[in-house]
């Protein structure tokens, strides 16, 4: 059993979190009990997610994906009220940690694809507000684009979707997670041979055909379940506390 507020000021030291701009609050969204024998980890903050965290009998929360965003709504509608009622009545902790977790070099999404993937991290890739949460993962030989698509789909746990780009040898990758689909210029113009992330925009199909960069997307969801999950592990570990991922998989 740990501290909810001993928790999360351990999580808010490892992200460095209060230095980010991001497009919603990082770190302690919802106040619960005080004490916490059980973490739940997901994705995304949403109703199904708290209710199972609560079947689990988590006191404390901890996703990518938080509540509240930007110039999002100001006021506690239906779907909101009922995501909070499901925190309430179990009297559990809301955290989230967005942009930190993606660019952090241990516990971050883009450094453990990289891992996953069996690249080396090279150097920082993806600038968003100002700082880079993206990684360039190095192939120790040269890669096919059929072989980076299949590790691709052992990692993600799904068929990622492919833009084919010229047929080049695949030596360096650029990785960032979740909605990075807009970096495949950018990989082009660092000397990158392919982009993996989670989700497309509508240029890229045209930019991976004139760039020659290729694109492996393997789903937001998909892409952003690894630095959450591993935050969990490591506050298992740090503080004896039990934890659980709780997968809800996304189409998207």
């Amino acid at each position: 059993m740990a501290h909810r507020d001993e928790l999360i000021g351990f999580l808010d030291d490892l992200l460095d979190s209060a230095s980010w701009d991001d497009y919603g609050p990082n770190g302690l969204q919802v106040w619960g009990r005080d004490e916490v024998e059980l973490v739940a980890t997901g994705v995304s903050a949403h109703r199904e997610l708290f209710e199972r965290a609560a079947a689990a009998g988590a006191g404390l929360v901890v996703c990518h994906h938080g509540l509240f965003w930007g110039a999002g709504p100001t006021t506690v509608g239906p779907q909101l009220r009922r995501r909070l009622e499901a925190l309430f009545e179990a009297d559990a902790s809301l955290a989230a940690y967005h942009l930190p977790l993606d660019a952090h070099p241990e516990v971050g999404n883009n450094a453990l694809i990289c891992e996953s993937l069996g690249l080396r991290r090279d150097r920082a890739f993806a600038e968003v507000r100002g700082r880079p949460i993206g990684f360039v993962g190095e192939a120790a030989e040269p890669l096919s684009l059929e072989e980076l698509v299949a590790r691709c789909a052992d990692a993600f746990g799904r068929e990622p979707l492919v833009l084919e780009g010229d047929g080049r040898p695949l030596s360096r990758v650029g990785i960032v997670s979740g909605g990075g689909g807009s970096n495949l210029v950018a990989a082009a113009r660092a000397g990158l041979d392919a982009l993996v992330t989670g989700e497309p925009e509508e240029p890229a199909m045209a930019d991976a055909r004139e760039t020659g960069v290729a694109l492996v997307a393997g789903g937001h969801y998909a892409t952003e379940t690894f630095g959450v999950r591993k935050l969990g592990e490591v506050l298992a570990d740090h503080f004896g506390v039990g934890h659980e991922f709780i997968a809800i998989p996304n189409p998207v």
